[in-house]
């Protein structure tokens, strides 16, 4: 009968361990993943694009993904992102995929006070424009 509950104990102990590491995994993914402090704006573009910018804190400094996405694959846009007013990226990208879109990413210092990002992308072909801004 001793080693009966001895066992018993065992397996209660290792339930018990398994259980607690199950729900560490659960609540721990959310916060990975979560996101809470991004700041996200979105909008329309000039003729039928979407414009999509998104600000979030990456160790102490900022990473900016600006995306369009025009549903149409191979366009080329002329695209520029400002930080407080000072161009931080100018460059060339071409719709890919099949959402025919591209994203621009960079990561930029957490300046003090507030910081205000503007992405700019106009399309060469059609000349349709794109404007959004965000601050964080």
């Amino acid at each position: 009968m001793g080693r009966e509950k001895e066992e018993d104990m065992k397996g209660r102990i290792t339930m018990a361990a398994l259980s607690a590491l199950t729900l560490a995994v659960l609540v721990g993914a959310p916060a990975a993943q979560a996101g809470n402090n991004d700041v996200i704006e979105r909008g329309g573009c000039s003729d039928n694009s979407d414009w999509k910018l998104k600000i979030s804190p990456e160790d102490s400094r900022l990473e900016v993904e600006f995306e369009v996405d025009q549903n149409v694959v191979g366009d080329d846009w002329r695209v520029r992102i400002l930080h407080d007013g000072e161009v931080v990226f100018r460059g060339l990208r071409t719709t890919r995929g099949t959402s025919g879109s591209f994203t621009v990413r960079i990561v930029e210092d957490d300046l003090a006070g507030t910081d205000r990002f503007v992405g700019k992308a106009r399309n060469v072909s059609t000349d349709e424009l794109c404007r959004g801004a965000a601050s964080f």
